[in-house]
């Protein structure tokens, strides 16, 4: 970063010129997000689409989700924790809005007919 008032190179963090002693205008803060919900996914889903938001909101691939899931039902230990553990998961998890459909794709094909 290059302070505005001396020209010289300062570190990207300083509030300060350590130079001439000039302040720094402010860092652009981080743009605001809002808190990410564990909920069934609609688009992502098998069964119920508890994986599929279990890995939305992991932010990773569903099928690992599902992969993980099945080997703890298999393994004979936590077959009946998992399997309720999936039934109360889908009873308690809200089911996620439908994703809003494009404007363009809207005014492009407002009525679509089955092909016959």
């Amino acid at each position: 970063m290059t302070c505005g008032n001396c020209q010289r190179e300062i570190a990207d963090y300083s509030n300060f010129c350590y130079f001439c002693g000039a302040r720094q205008p402010a860092a652009p803060a981080e743009p605001f997000r809002p808190p990410r919900r564990l909920m069934r996914s609609v688009v992502d889903c098998k069964i119920a689409g508890v994986c599929g938001g279990i890995a939305e909101y992991l932010d990773i691939d569903s099928t690992l989700v599902r992969l993980i899931w099945m080997l703890l039902i298999l393994i004979p230990v936590p077959v009946v924790p998992a399997i309720v553990g999936y039934l109360v998961a889908w009873i308690v998890m809200p089911l996620a809005p439908y994703p809003a459909r494009p404007a363009e794709s809207l005014a492009a094909a407002p009525h679509s007919t089955p092909a016959t």
